[in-house]
């Protein structure tokens, strides 16, 4: 990890003048940090390994900017008991289940990109593909999910096209 000693206080700095808040900025920090552990001796043959870090510290603060969205807080006499939970969400449930019924690439495409957050590129670089060829089949794998989805769990969709109403299946043993 010597890569990332040489880099990691710049990386520091990088971040904080992008994030408002640097308790924010030492975390994503560490996603970047936990990202390089994960890649192993893949991390050690990396050509260019501060352009590897910074190219996963943009990636890394693009995703946490766009999934920063305001919040309002609620009162407190809004019970959650009494939230009616949108079918698309209780549909989740027939998720794992579904997954299991896809062809092993497919499963391994969504898992990674959708479920994990692994940025297309990366999937691209991990399986020899090159970025449209990933995003292809990233792309073909949900479909057949959607389509596996829909027929396994009756799913019926309302007139604008939202999810109304499905059939829940039982979990596998």
């Amino acid at each position: 990890m010597t890569a990332w000693h040489q880099h990691e206080a710049e990386l520091r700095g990088w971040m904080r003048r992008r994030m408002s808040n640097s308790a924010d900025a030492e975390d994503l920090l560490q996603d970047v940090f936990i990202k390089a552990l994960r890649q192993g001796e893949r991390f050690c043959a990396v050509v260019d390994a501060r352009a590897w870090l910074f190219e996963v510290a943009r990636n890394a603060l693009a995703d946490r900017l766009r999934l920063a969205r305001p919040t309002v807080e609620l009162p407190d006499e809004i019970s959650a008991e009494n939230a009616e939970v949108a079918a698309v969400d209780s549909l989740a449930a027939c998720l794992p289940r579904v997954l299991t019924e896809l062809r092993p690439e497919d499963r391994e495409a969504i898992t990674l990109c959708d479920l994990e957050g692994l940025p297309q590129e990366e999937y691209a670089r991990r399986k020899g593909l090159s970025v449209p060829a990933a995003k292809s089949r990233v792309q073909r794998a949900r479909k057949r999910l959607r389509a596996r989805l829909t027929l396994a769990c009756q799913v019926r969709l309302d007139p604008g096209g939202q999810v109304s109403d499905f059939v829940r299946r039982p979990p596998l043993t």
